[in-house]
């Protein structure tokens, strides 16, 4: 590949995230010189470097799968002392960079190959050269809301202050639905590309890429990657993120689940899924987020512009493309119950703003039965977890609830509606036969 003028990028993981969004966003534009990624998977690494530094997505569009090249990556294993410092040098020269990791609580796991430390490092390197006083962005892609902050409380410290005011760690909402497929037979029913030829992965992804980001207090600051979309405070975007679109997508998984459909695709010809869906998505999280942010004046809430995301999203969700299993979405059971997370979040939520969440109900309750059915994958022991569904009442329902959420003022305040919401959407899957 010819070297092209123009920004350094960093990359922080090589999930799909990293690589099938901001990294391909950022190769796309024509705008950088340089594409530095760091990594701990040393059979990746050394895919990438015999396929020299290129590697293949899987776009799902809504009728087909469609294959993109990124080119020029170098790839540098974190845990070798000597490849750590040469990723560190080209921190030094980045100006845009990201982090992608599975939690913000691995910033600093490894010690001097962790992310606090290969970053603080290259920013330290700065001093005294031409890069001193260069702006540079951080994009923080852990799916949380406070990570720029947590970022920056751990870097900052580490750095001389007099970098501080060049250096802005970014909040982003992510929308894009993305994965990883591993098993053999799959990568080759879809026709998907690996990421590399011979190594037996393929990433896929959805072509979605309006991604909200924090907006740049940098002076002139111009960047790279230009398709994303900056926002005075992304927090009620992140609840529309948090309380819409994954809400709906887990309660779509978890009806799905209990009629045995295994990818998320074949809810969308079920019509009771999708409209008991859709009531939750438009009447319940949209009636609450659009009367809890009206004040901004964002056409997200608005009546129409709700429906309009809504009605988008469950197009998206259900995208046969995708090929997104019913399981993986449902994964982890007790942490999408808690009392704010994605269900009961948005079922207090509604509930603040006057709206009673009878279909968010339904899918609670659908999540209830989906953990007692899927005991055995749960990462923790659950006490009150029935041995089957049909020994699940309310008062086992109650208990069980009450140790998944523990002690918080919304189920002090809301705890009693919540179960007794949940109990009704219990016994309607019971007379509908689903549950």
């Amino acid at each position: 590949m010819k070297s092209r003028p123009g920004k350094i990028y960093a990359g922080f993981g090589f999930g799909p995230i990293q690589s099938a969004l901001f990294l391909y966003e950022a190769y796309r534009t024509g705008n950088f010189s340089r594409f530095a990624v760091v990594d701990i998977d040393e059979k990746l690494i050394q895919a990438l470097r015999r396929n020299k530094g290129c590697y293949t997505v899987n776009i799902a569009r809504p009728d087909r799968i469609d294959r993109a090249t990124v080119e020029g990556v170098e790839l540098f294993n974190s845990t070798i002392a000597a490849e750590a410092e040469s990723f560190v040098a080209a921190v030094t020269d980045s100006d845009e960079l990201c982090t992608a990791l599975p939690s913000v609580d691995t910033y600093a796991d490894g010690g001097d190959a962790s992310v606090v430390s290969l970053l603080a490092r290259g920013l330290k390197a700065r001093i005294g050269t031409a890069h001193e006083s260069m702006p540079t962005i951080v994009y923080t892609a852990e799916n949380n809301n406070r990570a720029a902050e947590i970022l920056g409380e751990q870097v900052y410290p580490l750095i001389p202050a007099s970098l501080h005011e060049n250096v802005q760690f970014l909040n982003t909402v992510i929308g894009k639905m993305s994965g990883v497929i591993s098993d053999a037979q799959t990568i080759a029913t879809l026709g998907l590309a690996t990421i590399a030829p011979g190594f037996p992965r393929a990433i896929l992804v959805e072509e979605f890429n309006r991604i909200l980001i924090s907006k740049i207090r940098l002076p002139r600051y111009k960047r790279g990657i230009e398709v994303f979309v900056e926002k005075e405070d992304l927090l009620p975007f992140e609840e529309a993120k948090l309380y819409g679109h994954n809400a709906i997508h887990a309660l779509i998984a978890y009806l799905a689940d209990l009629k045995d459909y295994p990818v998320m695709s074949e809810a969308r010809n079920d019509p009771w899924i999708m409209e008991t869906a859709r009531k939750a998505f438009i009447e319940e999280s949209g009636a609450a987020l659009t009367r809890a942010n009206a004040r901004i004046g964002d056409p997200l809430f608005s009546a129409e512009g709700y429906a309009e995301y809504a009605e988008d999203l469950l197009v998206r969700i259900t995208n046969p493309n995708l090929n997104d299993l019913v399981e993986r979405v449902g994964r982890d059971h007790p942490r999408k119950l808690g009392i704010e997370d994605r269900l009961y979040g948005t079922m207090v939520i509604a509930l603040e703003q006057g709206a009673i969440p009878r279909n968010l109900g339904i899918g609670a309750a659908a999540a209830v039965l989906s953990m007692i059915r899927r005991r055995g994958s749960l990462k923790r022991e659950i006490a009150h977890l029935p041995a089957a569904a049909e020994d699940l009442d309310r008062d086992s329902l109650a208990r069980l609830l009450r140790e998944i959420w523990g002690d918080h003022p919304s189920v002090r305040k809301h705890g009693q509606q919540l179960i007794a919401l949940t109990w009704e959407g219990v016994e309607e899957l019971r007379r509908l036969s689903v549950a």
